[in-house]
């Protein structure tokens, strides 16, 4: 996401230390390769998740509780492009009072999660929440959320108290944050919850994002350009700026009026499967509650209690850590295991296979994945109920062919896929450049039919550490060695994707080549960095990749809720024929689309030679269209 300013719119243990670094370990297949020693026994009642796992209990004075995410917080909030990777578990019980309430700041890479078997069951009084950062003048100004990445709250509930902070803090629960920062299982009361910092100086944009299974206060969504929010509960919300959607959310706003405000609501989701979490039952015992998938939905799982699903115990997961071979993990994923990442970067030079039905693979803590020598660190398989959760894929300085592939090319759409049982993809997130080099050709691929991609966000870095130099900002560098062709390929049936963010890929950022596709909620931004027109012109002369590609084959596909966005700061003259293109016909359903200019280059068209252009005479001003085909 740009980091330049954008028109205004309106009780079992706590760590004593915190490990505030990580270095990337290789990990090998080699047999008797060097590798940290394996855990084979896990501890029902104490599992061992490695040093930046914190775990805190009820008993533990505040203050104590307090100084620990302070420091979590002072160290993780202005980093970035760093390795640290932490989770901080809360168990059950009540955290702060009303005269002392416990106020925390969530940084990067850093995941905050109750352990309860219901939200409930972590009674949190007090705040947590992101700020703006302020990038300039030491800090005072330049300040927006535009690049608040990589962090997680879930399964708690949170009693809003500003007490001790001043009067604009303790106005709302602030939460201004962008790409790839989910916010889920939440019960939020006693104030309201600003999806914006209005407390600093400006511009305060910000540009998320995702909320899902949370019972809400009202919600200030202010300068958030686009978010998702699905199956859950609010009071109200207050304003839209480009493309907001809600999806089976009670007390969602109408969209009658769009584009004004720009509300896209659908009464009721159509698949949804919530992410899996781990929780400690009464008995103390650690396990993962897998929740089931379900079609047709509206309003939060734990309403009238357990939400349904199924139990895993840890017991029956493999507990990696960087440094375990992928041999070891392949070898217990083979014999049954699910697999529990735990917060860290793993180097992986060789795929992990998931291959048996009903496997779960879980990330804690912004687990991060990271090619080595070309390698796809992630293959699974056409089998039904499979979850992937919660794990950032990184591509590596050699180009690999993809980073997660799901079912193999060309089976013919296996018949071992269950449509009640979904592939799942939860909040997994891909980086092409950024902390490093990075060279990818696809970021994901989903052969199989009947998958659900429920939030994610594929990034083809446009900014980062990488020391480029040559072009604005480095653009023309990153162009020539961050290479990342397509973001996501479709080729299976009826996948479904709710929240499906894809950015400044090099060719098309998404296409869908599969029949009966449905997204609900897409966000582009088109390359910053083309060099010029020609690196940015098809084979066949057509000017520039559409952001969304539906195959002109697809005769059933339908979008809900779609923007892409142009910035070529590299050559503002650079020219793109449409935002998105598809076949038409009556199969075909695109609702609410829009494209919008960020202040360089043009993009022509919305959809297919319709719709206006969008260009610097309307910068910040989005062009939209409320149905494709038209009426």
């Amino acid at each position: 996401m740009s980091i330049h300013p954008l028109p205004a719119r309106s009780r079992r243990r706590v760590a004593p230390a915190l490990a505030v670094a990580a270095a990337l370990i290789t990990v090998t297949s080699a047999a008797g390769a060097a590798q940290a020693a394996p855990m084979h026994e896990v501890d029902p009642f104490a599992p061992d998740f490695g040093p930046n796992v914190t775990i805190v209990d009820s008993a533990t004075p505040l203050e104590e509780v307090q100084a620990i995410l302070d420091e979590l917080a002072d160290a993780q909030v202005d980093a970035e492009m760093s390795t640290a990777r932490h989770s901080v578990l809360f168990l059950p019980g009540a955290y702060g009072t009303a005269a002392d309430p416990l106020q925390a700041r969530v940084g990067y890479y850093t995941e905050v999660a109750g352990l309860g078997a219901s939200p409930q069951d972590v009674d949190i009084t007090g705040k947590i929440e992101v700020y703006n950062r302020c990038l300039e003048g030491g800090g005072t100004a330049n300040c927006l959320a535009l690049v608040n990445f990589w962090r997680t709250i879930s399964n708690l509930s949170l009693e809003v108290n500003g007490a001790g902070q001043d009067g604009c803090r303790g106005s709302a629960n602030f939460w201004a944050v962008s790409q790839a920062v989910s916010m889920r299982r939440l019960d939020v009361s006693g104030g309201n919850l600003s999806l914006m910092d209005y407390c600093t100086a400006g511009p305060q944009y910000a540009s998320g994002g995702f909320i899902a299974d949370s019972r809400l206060p009202f919600v200030v969504n202010g300068s958030q350009q686009q978010w998702l929010t699905r199956n859950s509960v609010v009071a109200g919300w207050s304003n839209a700026v480009w493309n907001q959607v809600f999806s089976g959310v009670e007390g969602a706003p109408d969209d009658a009026a769009f584009p004004n405000p720009p509300y896209t609501t659908l009464d009721e989701t159509p698949v949804s499967r919530e992410k899996p979490y781990l929780f400690v039952d009464a008995d103390g015992r650690y396990a993962v509650r897998v929740p089931e998938a379900q079609t047709g939905t509206r309003g939060i799982t734990w309403a009238d209690g357990e939400t349904p699903g199924r139990t895993i115990p840890i017991t029956d997961f493999v507990i990696a850590r960087p440094g375990d071979s992928i041999g070891f993990i392949n070898s217990k994923l083979a014999k049954g295991k699910h697999l529990l990442l735990t917060p860290g970067v793993y180097g992986v030079d060789s795929s992990i296979h998931v291959k048996r039905a009903d496997t779960v693979v879980l990330g804690m803590g912004h687990a991060t994945l990271t090619a080595v020598d070309g390698a796809v660190p992630i293959r699974v398989a056409d089998a039904p109920g499979i979850v992937v959760a919660g794990v950032t894929i990184d591509a590596g300085t050699i180009e690999s062919p993809i980073l997660l592939q799901v079912g193999k090319p060309g089976n013919g759409h296996a018949k071992k896929v269950d449509p009640a049982n979904p592939i799942t993809l939860s909040d997994v997130y891909f980086r092409v450049g950024g902390p490093h080099v990075g060279k990818a050709d696809t970021a994901l691929e989903v052969n199989s039919d009947h998958v659900l991609i429920d939030h994610t966000w594929v990034w083809r870095g446009d900014h980062g550490v990488e020391g480029f130099t040559e072009g604005i900002n480095g653009d023309t560098d990153r162009w020539n060695t961050n290479t990342g062709r397509t973001g996501v390929v479709v080729n299976g049936d009826d996948v479904t994707a709710t929240g499906l963010f894809v950015e400044h890929f090099q060719q098309f950022n998404t296409v869908w080549n599969g029949e009966r596709g449905t997204t609900v909620l897409y966000q582009n931004e088109l390359p910053y960095d083309p060099p010029t027109q020609a690196d940015w012109t098809r084979p066949d002369g057509t000017l520039g990749y559409a952001g969304y590609k539906v195959a002109d084959g697809v005769a059933e596909h339908t979008l809900y809720g779609g923007g892409v966005y142009v910035f070529n700061q590299n050559n503002p003259s650079i020219v793109t024929e449409n935002g998105f293109e598809a076949p038409e016909g009556d199969g075909i359903r695109l609702h609410h689309i829009m494209t919008v200019n960020l202040s360089a280059g043009t993009i022509l068209h919305v959809v297919n030679g319709i719709g206006a252009a969008a260009d610097t005479t309307v910068i910040g001003a989005p062009i939209y269209l409320t149905d494709y085909p038209l009426p």
